[in-house]
């Protein structure tokens, strides 16, 4: 409500095959005044089997074995909420890593994970939203956190993997045999897992996004002026800058920033965001 965004992607929501659980949370939302009459969640690679004992622990049905981190199939997926309708979907959470040009996959992972592990550690959407203008289109993601492995740094280099994936749809690859991307409206939004200069990661392929020609980035800053969008223990990892929204560089940026309530004083209280993730909402205003 805070925020009042006419487009919502939301992070670590768990899938349900009837999508009951968003429209429930739209519901809520219809009666708080805020109304968002069009969703779209898709089954994420979290907790989705492999069958292949990943991190070497002798056993193939645990979290870390999933195509993304998860206990269970879909826990904590990706979800976009909207007041204007949807058009075409491409999902890109099927894509092997391994099909990926230049990829590491074939650097970090056993043989027999090769035909088989997804590069989107939960999800990659290229999303058509209906304006009355015409088309925007949202790129999508929740790249997985490069931590959590051994000295081959697997997750360091698939996080890296899942933002360059976006570099060369931008540049003109696709998947599959699709058509090149080449939409002339769009954004590129969600938690990337990196920060520019600190914290864990391998930071070439988000310094590339940052700086692609076909991207701007407003840098949103919490009050205060940090750009910081996630709020985790000090002093590591910290507080870091892993949430991003980067508008098409002929876009019109008009204001940005992060939900970061200074105290319980502010609207809304610091109290109640904290409750709500370790992440901030961060937001951006365009203007058509």
């Amino acid at each position: 409500m805070a925020a009042r965004a006419d487009i919502l992607v939301l992070q670590g929501v768990d899938f349900d095959a009837g999508g009951l659980a968003v429209a429930a949370l739209a519901d809520r939302l219809r009666v708080s005044g805020a109304d968002y009459p069009h969703q779209l969640v898709l089954r994420p690679n979290t907790g989705r089997p492999t069958g292949l004992d990943l991190d070497g622990d002798g056993r193939s049905w645990r979290a870390r074995d999933a195509h993304g981190y998860g206990f269970f199939s879909g826990q904590a997926g990706m979800a976009l909420l909207s007041r204007h309708p949807i058009g075409e979907v491409r999902d890109f959470s099927d894509l092997l890593w391994s099909d990926l040009p230049g990829n590491a996959a074939t650097a970090v992972l056993p043989p027999e994970a090769l035909p088989l592990l997804r590069l989107a550690s939960v999800a990659a959407w290229d999303v058509e939203i209906t304006l009355p203008d015409g088309p925007l289109h949202l790129l999508a993601v929740h790249a997985g956190a490069p931590v959590f492995d051994g000295p081959e740094d697997r997750n360091g280099w698939r996080n890296h993997d899942e933002l360059r994936f976006w570099q060369l749809y931008l540049d003109g690859w696709a998947p599959g045999g699709l058509a090149p991307f080449a939409a002339g409206r769009f954004v590129l939004m969600g938690t990337l897992n990196v920060d520019p200069d600190n914290g864990e990661g391998r930071r070439d392929a988000l310094r590339g996004l940052l700086g692609h020609p076909r991207l701007q980035d407003p840098v949103p800053r919490r009050p205060g002026g940090g750009t910081e969008t996630a709020d985790w223990p000090d002093p590591v990892p910290g507080d870091l800058r892993v949430d991003y929204i980067l508008p098409g560089a002929r876009l019109q940026v008009t204001g940005s920033g992060v939900l970061w309530p200074p105290d319980d004083a502010a609207d809304p209280p610091l109290s109640v965001v904290t409750a709500a993730s370790d992440h901030r909402l961060v937001w951006v205003d365009l203007t058509f």
